[in-house]
């Protein structure tokens, strides 16, 4: 795997982990409406955004007439605190915060019928609120709303207005983001997993690509191939033939000594090997075991597209070394024609080649 590929990944799992924290750090602002008379018998409407969910209420709508416990307006202990039940019509309980936990208030009031559970702040605090926290309280609506705006509507039923409260879900904050921020993460999360996927598609086609392509070179080449064998000249060696008798000619491809009767292929560099042997050898890699000459150039079956040299440029030369890595001679492959005979015999770098050479001419 890449180092892009692993960056990706690492990246789509950071911002993954990222988005699961962000929900688990995010609260849900509860919308407050309460509706009561008046004094001079008029309507009296006032909204506001001003509630928090609870962490384990449920995101939805409650409604009904706001209900104050009994004596403690903390709402707390087992018996009955409210003066309405399940029958009665839907009521939200207004609780104080104090004295035992939310979940002890929320569950008071649940046990009586409640629709909902409002509670607000301890004196002081002005209209600040918290994200309450109430695992053992689940399954009903429960918001926190500030202490000012709860002593005002506790004032108003203690004076006996009936006052009709509705909670409504409000928009997703958080400590550190707000919703924009939340959408933004959501949304590069998405565009990082499009972005990803997009890559392994790339990646995936791209290498079929060059698969399917390195293919049918292969498949072209060994048609060339096939096609170039088939000029190459074949030999049925026969006895006393100077590769059946001498222990030195021997097949490259699978060491084994010539023996008359067998067939024998002869390339192009004039190298000989068994037929069996050579033709498969020839059709996967083409060039002569022991020289690499390339059979497809050498017959002119595959074109060559040669750049032009320059007149003052050295000639290419092969160079042919022995075990401990001294030149034995070198034989240029592209010499101009000179009137000099001594250019086309071979150059010894080794003075004692170089004799032996001359005393076998002598």
């Amino acid at each position: 795997m890449g180092k892009t590929t692993q960056h990706c990944l690492l990246l789509l799992l950071y911002l993954s982990g990222l988005v699961h924290r962000s929900a688990a750090l995010v609260f849900w602002t509860a919308v407050v409406e309460i509706s009561y008379i008046n004094n001079n018998n008029d309507t009296v409407d006032k909204y506001c955004e001003c509630g928090v969910y609870g962490r384990n209420s449920p995101l939805e709508k409650a409604s009904g007439i706001v209900t104050l416990p009994k004596g403690d307006p903390k709402g707390c202990g087992p018996d009955l605190v409210y003066n309405r039940n399940s029958s009665s019509p839907p009521w939200i309980a207004l609780v104080k915060r104090g004295n035992c936990t939310f979940s002890e208030k929320i569950n008071a009031a649940k046990r009586q019928g409640a629709a909902g559970v409002v509670v607000y702040n301890v004196d002081g605090s002005g209209n600040s609120t918290t994200h309450m926290a109430h695992s053992d309280a689940a399954g009903i609506v429960a918001i926190m709303i500030g202490n000012t705006q709860g002593m005002e509507i506790v004032k108003l039923v203690k004076n006996g207005t009936d006052v009709q409260m509705l909670i409504d879900v409000g928009s997703p904050h958080g400590p550190w983001m707000d919703t924009y921020w939340f959408y933004f993460l959501s949304i590069a999360f998405f565009i990082v997993t499009a972005a990803s996927v997009a890559y392994f598609v790339f990646i995936s086609a791209n290498r079929l690509y060059n698969l399917s392509m390195h293919r049918r070179t292969e498949r072209r080449l060994k048609s060339e191939a096939k096609k170039a064998i088939g000029r190459l000249q074949v030999r049925t060696l026969k006895r006393g033939d100077e590769e059946t008798t001498s222990d030195s000619h021997m097949c490259a491809v699978c060491i084994e000594s010539y023996k008359p009767g067998e067939v024998v292929t002869v390339l192009t560099c004039d190298h000989i090997f068994h037929k069996a042997c050579i033709e498969p050898w020839l059709l996967e890699r083409r060039t002569c075991p022991m020289c690499k000459c390339d059979i497809l150039k050498a017959l002119g079956v595959e074109d060559e597209t040669k750049e032009s040299i320059s007149a003052d440029s050295p000639p290419d030369v092969t160079v042919i070394t022995v075990t401990g890595g001294e030149t034995l001679y070198e034989v240029p492959l592209t010499d101009p024609v000179s009137p000099d005979p001594e250019r086309h015999q071979h150059r010894y770098d080794n003075r004692a080649f170089q004799g032996d050479s001359e005393a076998a001419r002598g």
